[in-house]
C-alpha cells in the first residue's frame, strides 16, 4: 500500500505542466509569440510617447486623445512602460514572451472591466473613455491568444511539447509501431 503511495506521488509529480520549460526555444511557436508581443509593444510604445508630445497634465481627465484613445500623462507613461515589456519579451522570445504575453492579457482584461465600472466617475484618473475600455478588452485578448497559441486546445498534434506534458504515455500512433508479435484474430478478439 506504501508503494502504491509513493508511485501515485511520482506519477503526478511527472505529469505536473510546468508552462515554462516545456518549449525548446528554437521551437517554430516561438514566432508567434514573438510577432504578437512585438507588434502590440510597439502600438503601445508609439501611443505613449503620442501622448507625452501633447504635453497634457499627469492625471488631466479632458479630452485630449493620440491615435483615437482619450488619454494623459499617466495612461502615456504607463503605455509607454508596458509596451517595452512586451518588446523585450519579444526580444527574449520562447516561453518567456508566451508567459508574459498572456499574463498582460489577462491585466489588460481586467483593466477594461475596471475602468468600464469607474466611466464618468471622479475616480477615472487614466481618462478612460469607452474606446479605451473597447481597446483594452481587444489587445486583452489578442494577447492572451498570442500567449496561449500552441499551448492550450483541443486538437493539439501529437508532437506539441504541452500535448506530451499532459500524456506522458506514448500516442495510439506511436504504440502501433513498438507493438510486438501477432496481433489477435476477429475470431479471438471479444
Amino acid at each position: 500500500m506504501a508503494t502504491h503511495a509513493v508511485r501515485s506521488r511520482n506519477a503526478r509529480e511527472r505529469r505536473r505542466i510546468r508552462l515554462d520549460d516545456h518549449l525548446p526555444v528554437d521551437h517554430r511557436l516561438n514566432r508567434v509569440y514573438r510577432a504578437g508581443a512585438g507588434l502590440i509593444g510597439a502600438f503601445l510604445v508609439a501611443f505613449g510617447i503620442l501622448g507625452l508630445l501633447d504635453q497634457i497634465g499627469f492625471f488631466n481627465t479632458g479630452g485630449n486623445q493620440a491615435a483615437g484613445l482619450n488619454t494623459n500623462g499617466a495612461l502615456s507613461v504607463l503605455s509607454i512602460c508596458i509596451g517595452v515589456l512586451l518588446l523585450v519579451g519579444a526580444a527574449v522570445g520562447g516561453n518567456f514572451a508566451s508567459t508574459l504575453n498572456m499574463v498582460l492579457g489577462v491585466l489588460f482584461l481586467l483593466n477594461g472591466f475596471l475602468f468600464l465600472g469607474l466611466l464618468d466617475t471622479p475616480n477615472n484618473f487614466l481618462a478612460f473613455k469607452i474606446q479605451n475600455v473597447y481597446f483594452s478588452f481587444v489587445v486583452g485578448l489578442l494577447l492572451m491568444t498570442f500567449g496561449m497559441y500552441g499551448r492550450v486546445g483541443h486538437a493539439l498534434p501529437h508532437d506539441n511539447p504541452y500535448w506530451r506534458a499532459r500524456h506522458p504515455d506514448p500516442s495510439p500512433h506511436e504504440e502501433g509501431g513498438r507493438r510486438q508479435g501477432p496481433r489477435p484474430g476477429p475470431d479471438q478478439v471479444r
